[in-house]
C-alpha cells in the first residue's frame, strides 16, 4: 500500500468515543491511531477498515458544523443484504435509521441511510458496483 491518491476524510465530532463505536458497528471500522493534538487540545482518532490505505480522522469538537446529510454521505459497502437488513434493524431500534433499506438495482444496489451521533449520514450498501465501474475507467484511459 501507498500513500497516494485520496487517503482520508476529517469529520469534527462532539464524542470521538461515541462516533468511533457508530463507525465500528455500521461500518466495520476500527482505530488505527489516536492523540491529542496539542495545538487545539483535541481527542484525534484515526479510523479504518483495513482494506486501503484510507482513513476517517475523527477531531473532537466543541462546535460541529457542515455535517454530511442526505444526500451527501460516506458510504461503505457490505458482502451480503443480510448484513443490510440485520444492521438497518438495530439502527430502526437505536433511532438511527434515515432511510432504508431500498433495493435499486445495478449499480446502485440495495442500500441504507444511517445517521451517526453528530448527524453525519452512513449509507450501507450491497451489490453497489464501483470497483467495476473505476476498473473499467481505467482500462478506458490506459487504452486510449
Amino acid at each position: 500500500m501507498s500513500d497516494l491518491g485520496f487517503t482520508h476524510i476529517a469529520l469534527a465530532v462532539s464524542n470521538v468515543d461515541a462516533s468511533i463505536a457508530f463507525y465500528t458497528k455500521y461500518a466495520q471500522m476500527t482505530v488505527v491511531h489516536r492523540r491529542t493534538d496539542e495545538a487545539i487540545q483535541s481527542d484525534v482518532a484515526w479510523i479504518s477498515d483495513l482494506t486501503r490505505p484510507f482513513v476517517i480522522v475523527l477531531i473532537q469538537s466543541t462546535q460541529v458544523e457542515g455535517v454530511l446529510l442526505p444526500h451527501s454521505h460516506l458510504g461503505v459497502a457490505y458482502q451480503n443484504r443480510e448484513d443490510i437488513d440485520r444492521l438497518c434493524n438495530e439502527a430502526r431500534t437505536e433511532g438511527v435509521l434515515l432511510n432504508g433499506p431500498n433495493d435499486w438495482g445495478p449499480p446502485v444496489g440495495y442500500w441504507a441511510y444511517l445517521r451517526d451521533p453528530d448527524g453525519y449520514t452512513l449509507e450501507i450498501s450491497y451489490g453497489q458496483v464501483v470497483q467495476f465501474t473505476v476498473k473499467d475507467a481505467i482500462n478506458r484511459v490506459s487504452t486510449n
